[in-house]
């Protein structure tokens, strides 16, 4: 699942060709929003909830969408599609069709996908912890929050948004390598460590950001300590890197760590996820 990071640059690259353009065309093909037509609404801008997208409108609405697991967003030029060159939005798998003159957003396996009023944003967003990656995250408050999950797995309590927006299992599980803490480490007894460990999430996220190019997806091994590096080397001690489960079937997640340098606490169990 995309992460916070793929969200925002997302977001950055729907407003470079839709803000402050008017909707020529727009297709929601979503079982309850079908009818809906916002041709000729002005599209003000998009902001991001964690892993949420917000595309909000002129007309006080705000179209909420949320890519899950394989969703994405793919911009085209619409004189390709009226000349015929491209039919890629015939495609069953687009979702949302939002198109000016000049370029057409493609919603392609959208996994959500809400109309609300602006104002009430709350109601599909509210529900989310502070946004690791928002410009007002106040990191010592969600140290906190992170402590009052107590004996809970902090890496079941990093990937649950309830607590905290933005993580998904790649820097859930770099952050925590940062730190040398254990995937299975009671949340509640990491001390000051609780906010290190969100104040790194938000650096490393950051950096993605700002790169120039997306991060390597294809092959996280290329730009990661542990993810996606099972049974290759701890760049820190050489131990070979552990795969395992952090939470419950049927959400429970991967988690990778280097059992020397994050060891499992006493009386704790990795779940082994080979």
């Amino acid at each position: 699942m995309p992460e916070g990071d793929i969200v925002v640059r997302v977001a950055r690259r729907l407003d470079a060709a839709l803000a402050g353009q008017v909707l020529a065309r727009a297709e929601l093909r979503w079982p309850d929003l079908g009818g809906v037509d916002l041709v000729g609404r002005r599209v003000l801008g998009h902001a991001t909830a964690g892993k949420h997208l917000l595309t909000r409108l002129d007309d006080g609405r705000t179209l909420h969408t949320h890519l899950r697991m394989d969703g994405l967003w793919r911009i085209v030029r619409t004189g390709d599609l009226a000349a015929g060159r491209s039919r890629v939005d015939r495609s069953p798998r687009v979702r949302a069709v939002l198109g000016t003159p000049a370029w057409t957003a493609l919603g392609i396996d959208l996994g959500l996908m809400n109309l609300v009023p602006t104002v009430e944003e709350h109601r599909v967003v509210g529900h989310l912890g502070p946004d690791v990656l928002g410009a007002d995250l106040d990191v010592a408050a969600a140290g906190r929050r992170i402590l009052d999950q107590g004996d809970r797995d902090v890496g079941e309590v990093l990937l649950d948004q309830r607590v905290v927006a933005g993580l998904g299992t790649i820097y859930m599980a770099e952050s925590l390598w940062a730190h040398r803490v254990s995937p299975w480490a009671p949340a509640g007894d990491l001390g000051d460590t609780a906010a290190a460990v969100v104040a790194t999430a938000r650096a490393l996220m950051l950096r993605s950001v700002t790169a120039r190019t997306p991060r390597a997806t294809d092959d996280p091994r290329r730009s990661t300590n542990v993810h996606g590096r099972d049974r290759r080397p701890c760049p820190r001690c050489g131990t070979p890197v552990a795969l395992g489960e952090v939470g419950r079937a049927p959400t429970a997640r991967r988690a990778f760590y280097c059992p020397h340098c994050q060891p499992v606490p006493v009386g704790r169990a990795a779940t082994d996820a080979r």
